[in-house]
């Protein structure tokens, strides 16, 4: 045992450095790559909301959301299938 415990305890610095090193790597690329993931501030007034519209024959288009001025309520199943096209 003795000999085991003499073989393996000159590694364990060498180890822990690769590990420290590893993980302060991983950490300044977290640092540096934050940006790229951040969504930059865009003004309110030049962005358009598009909304997701079914059409009468079943095509799907978006629509500028301030074009629609219809009340906001869900349909059912049978108004929706009544209402398609085929």
């Amino acid at each position: 045992m003795d000999n085991n415990q003499e073989i393996t305890q000159p590694h364990s610095p060498t180890r822990r450095k690769f590990v420290w090193g590893v993980g302060a790597l991983s950490a300044i690329t977290a640092v540096f790559g934050l940006p790229f993931f951040i969504k930059k501030n865009v003004k309110p007034g030049n962005v358009k909301t598009m909304v997701k519209m079914l059409t009468e024959d079943g095509r799907l288009v978006e629509i500028d959301q301030s074009l629609i001025t219809a009340s906001k309520k869900k349909v059912t199943n049978r108004e929706l299938q009544n209402w398609i096209k085929k």
